[in-house]
């Protein structure tokens, strides 16, 4: 009885030495197990703000020549965030056929203790592609009439004409395709003039059309790429003259019919 509770011992710790060491050899094999990570993004709604057009990451405060605040930007995903205002300045009356620049764009800019500079910026459009589509855009700009004031003699400006040249793309996004820009020549009957086209699988993200840059003539900062020429002929009346500039943002290349402005 004894012998064979021996026995009986020795195969229990045979069989016990067997499965440990299948133990170990299967423990220090070890494995591999796959999760996985997801993210997903969808089409921003908000107003997106104007940034610098030196610096496409900072935010800033643009002003209208006359010390106000611009109109908002639209909302959606494809939206006109801001457009310079024009101020061609007061000038001597003339009998001559003149040409008069821009003034540059003011911006305001906060610096990280807080404090705000004001700055000379070259006069620009911006727009955002929030869409996530890479479905193209168009902008194109109309000017709604001639200058006018209408509580003067001569109330128009007749044969006054406004050029925008130099226009070039700029942005924040990399490894994308820039949008193309055209040079302009404003129809005050009010045609719609090309600003920037985006073609399919290009113009994702924000986008500005910087025009030109800001130079000294005759010792005031201007914008010799935005300019207003007034014929010599034309009547002209000591009082201020305006015109309203409409911009349009279309949601492909070919489809020039749905503003998405308010």
């Amino acid at each position: 009885m004894k012998k064979r509770l021996k026995v009986l011992t020795g195969s229990a710790l045979a069989t016990s030495l067997i499965l440990g060491g299948a133990i170990s050899a299967f423990a220090a094999d070890g494995g591999e197990y796959n999760s996985s990570g997801t993210v997903k993004f969808k089409p921003y709604t908000g107003i997106t703000e104007p940034v610098d057009p030196n610096d496409p990451d900072k935010e800033v405060k643009p002003e209208n020549p006359d010390g106000t605040d611009p109109n908002p930007g639209t909302n959606g995903p494809l939206s006109i965030d801001f457009a310079s205002s024009l101020d061609f300045g007061e000038n001597e009356i003339s009998n001559v056929d003149q040409v008069y620049y821009a003034a540059p764009q003011k911006v305001n800019i906060t610096d990280d203790q807080g404090a705000v500079t004001q700055e000379n910026r070259a006069n620009y459009v911006q727009i955002s592609d929030n869409r996530g589509s890479n479905a193209g855009w168009t902008l194109k700009v109309k000017q709604e009439g001639q200058f006018e004031n209408d509580a003067t003699l001569n109330p128009v400006l007749t044969g006054s004409q406004i050029k925008f040249v130099d226009g070039v793309p700029v942005t924040n996004m990399e490894n994308v395709t820039a949008p193309t820009a055209s040079d302009i020549t404003l129809d005050p009957s009010g045609a719609e003039s090309l600003v920037m086209t985006a073609a399919e699988n290009t113009g994702a993200g924000k986008w500005l059309d910087v025009f030109g840059t800001v130079v000294n003539v005759g010792g005031e900062p201007k914008n010799a790429a935005i300019t207003l020429s007034v014929p010599g002929s034309t009547p002209k009346d000591a009082v201020e003259y305006s015109t309203k500039l409409t911009w349009v943002l279309t949601d492909s290349p070919t489809n020039n019919d749905s503003p998405t402005h308010n």
